[in-house]
C-alpha cells in the first residue's frame, strides 16, 4: 500500500474586480508556501467535485461566497512526479461574480493586483505557470 496518493487534487480562484485588479493571497509565515503570494483556493476533498470544492475554500479562506455560475475553467499546472511526495494538480478557475468583502479567516493577508504587479510578486512555482497561463489568455 501506498504511503502517499498518487496525486492531490487542487482547485483555485482567480477573482478578478470590475476595475481589472485581480486578488492574491499572501500565505502566513510557518506554512508551505510562507510569505509567498498565490491565487487562493485548497484541497478537493474526496467526496466533492471540484467546483463544491473551491466555493468551500474560498468560503472558508476569505469569507466569500462565489456564484458557481460565474467559474470558468482558465488554467491548469501540476508538480513534477517524484517517489518522495504525491503530484499536485491544480485546476484554476475565474469568477468574476461573488458575494462579501474579503477576510483573511486563516491568517495571511490579500491584496488586488495588476497583471503587471502579479507578474512581480514571489509565488510558489505552479502559480507562477497559473499566472503566465491566465494572462497570456487575456492578452490574445
Amino acid at each position: 500500500m501506498e504511503k502517499f496518493p498518487t496525486r492531490i487534487a487542487v482547485v483555485a480562484a482567480a477573482l478578478r474586480r470590475c476595475d481589472g485588479l485581480w486578488l492574491m493571497y499572501k500565505r502566513p509565515e510557518g506554512k508551505q508556501h510562507g510569505g509567498l503570494w498565490e491565487f487562493p483556493g485548497g484541497k478537493v476533498e474526496q467526496h466533492e467535485n471540484p467546483r463544491s470544492a473551491l466555493i468551500r475554500e474560498i468560503d472558508e479562506e476569505l469569507g466569500l461566497v462565489i456564484d458557481e455560475a460565474t467559474l470558468a475553467p482558465s488554467g491548469f499546472a501540476e508538480s513534477a512526479v517524484t517517489s518522495a511526495a504525491p503530484q499536485i494538480v491544480i485546476s484554476l478557475y475565474t469568477a468574476s461574480r461573488w458575494t462579501g468583502s474579503p477576510v483573511c479567516h486563516e491568517g495571511g493577508e490579500y491584496g488586488w493586483f495588476t497583471p503587471r504587479e502579479i507578474e512581480m510578486l514571489e509565488k510558489p512555482p505552479l502559480d507562477v505557470v497559473l499566472a503566465h497561463q491566465l494572462f497570456a489568455e487575456l492578452q490574445n
